[in-house]
């Protein structure tokens, strides 16, 4: 379980699924930015986690990070990975933080 997934699923429950891949890379200052991108309410109805790994990694790496996180749950937005393809928040949360961090450098 990755820094995101822990932030996630913490009992306390404090971050969305935006802010929880954000504040799990280390990027506690994107907090409150994010603060409206959970629940499918990111631009574009996009998946929350996705938005964070985008807003996180550079410009060039977005396209490369957004076809991964399709590959890997089959949608990129929050309606389509809930109810076509039933991929639960937390996945979408390691593998969003997951993607973030291999493209951040």
């Amino acid at each position: 379980m990755n820094n995101a997934e822990k932030l996630f699923t913490s009992t306390s429950r404090n971050y969305n699924c935006a802010q929880a891949v954000a504040c799990g890379c280390g990027r506690e200052d994107l907090y409150d930015e994010l603060a409206g991108c959970g629940g499918g309410r990111a631009p574009e109805g996009r998946c929350g986690a996705l938005h964070a790994a985008l807003e996180i990694v550079p410009e060039e790496q977005r396209k490369s990070v957004t076809d991964a996180f399709r590959d890997s749950l089959g949608a990129v937005t929050c309606n389509d990975l809930k109810r076509v393809h039933h991929v639960p928040c937390a996945k979408c949360v390691a593998i969003g933080a997951k993607l973030a961090e291999l493209h951040q450098k």
